[in-house]
């Protein structure tokens, strides 16, 4: 949740990137058709992802009878939400010019431009901070849980119930994942078409 440390951090250092150039005001919106598009990708991929991880007519189609993508689930949703974030940025002129942490300053930018002005609601700007904190967290325990895994298989100990268990949490955050990421995607498009 955002509380009034995090809106005041955020805004200093919006404050701070407008006056590095990080985020700049432009003359049109250059890029916002090409981050919507990619949006639209990201989500429908996560809806494939998510499809494919739990219905076994799908993956017998694919030819992937364990597949299992509920972590890229997460992760094509959080894009999803990043795209559309940048699209509505720029559907207002507002360009992002930064070669490290863009992901916290177009979070930043979309909380200063849309949350802090007025328009829209905090629910949104929370969505998207969970998403990119869910990923990152998912991501780096399924990188550890994979090591761990690789070494319990090489001496035959992993056990069914344990992984059976993660699956069902895992699969559990995916399906959250994708759900908050059409909910914001819908949102964010609807204001983006009311502005054009």
């Amino acid at each position: 949740m955002l509380d009034e440390k995090d809106l005041k951090r955020i805004k200093e250092n919006v404050e701070k990137s407008i006056k590095l150039g990080e985020i700049i005001k432009e003359n049109k919106a250059l890029f916002a058709e090409f981050f919507m598009n990619n949006a639209k990708n990201s989500l429908e991929s996560a809806k494939l992802l998510f499809k494919a991880s739990y219905d076994g007519t799908t993956k017998k189609f694919l030819g992937l009878v364990d597949f299992n993508g509920y972590l890229w689930v997460i992760n094509a949703s959080y894009y999803s939400m990043f795209y559309m974030a940048r699209a509505l940025l720029e559907s207002q002129c507002i360009g992002i010019k930064a070669d490290q942490s863009i992901h916290q300053m177009t979070f930043n930018a979309f909380t200063y431009y849309f949350y802090l002005s007025g328009k829209l609601e905090k629910e949104l700007v929370e969505d998207l901070k969970e998403a990119g904190e869910e990923a990152s967290e998912i991501l780096g325990k399924e990188q550890a849980k994979g090591l761990v895994e690789d070494y319990f298989n090489e001496k035959g100990k992993r056990g069914r119930f344990t992984y059976e268990m993660g699956e069902i949490a895992i699969k559990a955050k995916a399906q959250t994942s994708l759900e908050r990421a059409k909910r914001f995607n819908e949102e964010i498009r609807k204001r983006i078409e009311l502005r054009r």
